[in-house]
């Protein structure tokens, strides 16, 4: 299967908020790290609301976190 066309800045982001681990972040969304690292890596889409909360914690729009690569 291809990879989902939304990409992201999580990593970036992560390094930008003190080295933020993975698991510090799913902590702070509610998810796993595990999943951190899914959405991360471009293997799995998060739902809405799990962008959203993504952004929150980084305190940046939801744009700047997330891009839409698709046709």
């Amino acid at each position: 299967m291809a990879n989902p066309p939304i990409a992201n800045r999580i990593r970036m982001l992560r390094f930008m908020a003190g080295e933020m681990t993975q698991a510090e972040l799913g902590d702070r969304v509610g998810v796993t790290r595990q999943t951190i690292a899914a959405i991360e890596q471009g293997k799995y889409s998060p739902t809405l609301e799990t962008a959203f909360r993504i952004a929150r914690a980084f305190d940046k729009p939801l744009e700047e976190v997330f891009q839409w690569e698709g046709e």
